[in-house]
């Protein structure tokens, strides 16, 4: 279908029965292809859409009064995990050249890696196991397996992501500052530094996309939330690439939770303090560790967890995020969260608003 024109609405309808996502048209124009500082304006600048599920209210304001939205004793649970650049340049035997973007480092040495068009526009299909591609300043990587294993059996099936080791000639984040960039995607309109990839907070480099919803989180507004009486509460999460295709559930991920923010979160749930999450990644992070109660304990490991309708948030009571695309497997967890109704009508405004999409464009609080 094609875009409609500005300041026209799309159409919003529930698609896909297992995933109950949104189908939209998204116009070009509310793709973010810059970060906001590139368009004269701060990180915290941009605009925020506060939805509140009890009654169904929504108001517009700038992010940078989020405090002045929170209460005393609310919690903000962050995610910490740095971005790294993991997208590399690699060429087959033939000399065709690629991108490598670099999801998950895996136990024993190995990867989950998806192989891209030369341009990282879409993934490429065409990679065999066993394949070796030729990374830049003699490294290389060593096509393995399909890192799902139904795809291991199928010599048809359409593999988007592999098990590979890299053979690299130093320590794989020194590397990856000389030879990688930030994953990007056709929206993005230029290569952007791994600086505007960043969140303010972040502490440990590992995942391969930004923890985007935190984006917009600066010192003087984490100082004024502080000073409200919110609480932060960090955790890591290390992203893999986005699950971009509507069947796919999102890939098993690295978390850690530590004792101090599992002390905090169930204390502030055991009087009356909300629970918000700073994005999907959060989301997944306590909703692993969190019992049927929804008390949660400290832990570290991997999780397959997907949040959906069937299996709702126990531990979680409000969102901030960012807006996402039609039919992505994140808008199922959204809907756990709000049902379909609301999560339809907020979609419906921030398309007529003229909000702007991906890790560069405006966010979303959903409250209780």
């Amino acid at each position: 279908m094609s875009n409609p024109m500005p300041g026209t609405v799309s159409p919003i309808t529930m698609v896909d029965s297992r995933l109950d996502s949104l189908a939209f048209d998204l116009p070009s124009r509310l793709e973010a292809g810059e970060p906001p500082e590139e368009r004269g304006s701060n990180r915290d600048e941009v605009r925020l859409m506060v939805s509140r599920q009890s009654d169904d209210s929504i108001e517009h304001v700038a992010f940078r009064d989020l405090p002045g939205v929170l209460r005393a004793g609310d919690v903000l649970a962050i995610n910490t995990s740095g971005t790294r650049k993991a997208s590399l340049p690699v060429s087959r035997s033939d000399g065709l050249e690629l991108r490598l973007h670099l999801s998950t480092q895996l136990p024993a040495e190995t990867w989950a890696v998806e192989v891209r068009t030369s341009d990282a526009a879409g993934p490429f299909f065409q990679a065999s196991p066993g394949e070796v591609l030729t990374l830049p300043g003699g490294g290389s990587a060593h096509l393995h397996a399909p890192y799902r294993p139904e795809h291991r059996a199928d010599p048809d099936a359409a593999v988007r992501l592999w098990i590979a080791t890299l053979k690299l000639p130093c320590e794989v984040d020194i590397y990856l500052d000389v030879y990688g960039a930030p994953i990007r995607y056709g929206y993005v309109r230029d290569n952007w530094p791994i600086e505007y990839y960043q969140n303010v907070f972040a502490t440990e480099t590992g995942s391969a996309e930004m923890p985007s919803a935190g984006r917009a989180l600066t010192p003087r507004v984490i100082t004024d939330l502080v000073a409200k009486g919110v609480q932060i509460a960090p955790l890591i999460l290390h992203t893999g690439v986005a699950s971009l295709e509507s069947d796919e559930p999102p890939y098993e991920e690295y978390y850690r939770v530590p004792v101090p923010t599992a002390r905090v979160i169930n204390g502030a749930s055991e009087n009356g303090g909300r629970i918000i999450a700073v994005g999907t990644t959060v989301v997944r992070a306590l909703e692993t560790v969190a019992d049927e109660a929804g008390r949660i304990y400290p832990g570290q490991g991997w999780t397959d967890l997907v949040i959906s309708p069937e299996r709702p948030m126990r531990v979680v009571d409000g969102l901030l995020t960012g807006l996402h695309e039609p039919r992505a497997t994140h808008l199922a967890m959204l809907q756990a969260l709000t049902g379909p109704d609301h999560l339809r009508a907020t979609y419906e405004e921030a398309l007529s608003e003229g909000y702007l999409w991906h890790e560069f464009g405006d966010l979303h609080l959903i409250l209780p």
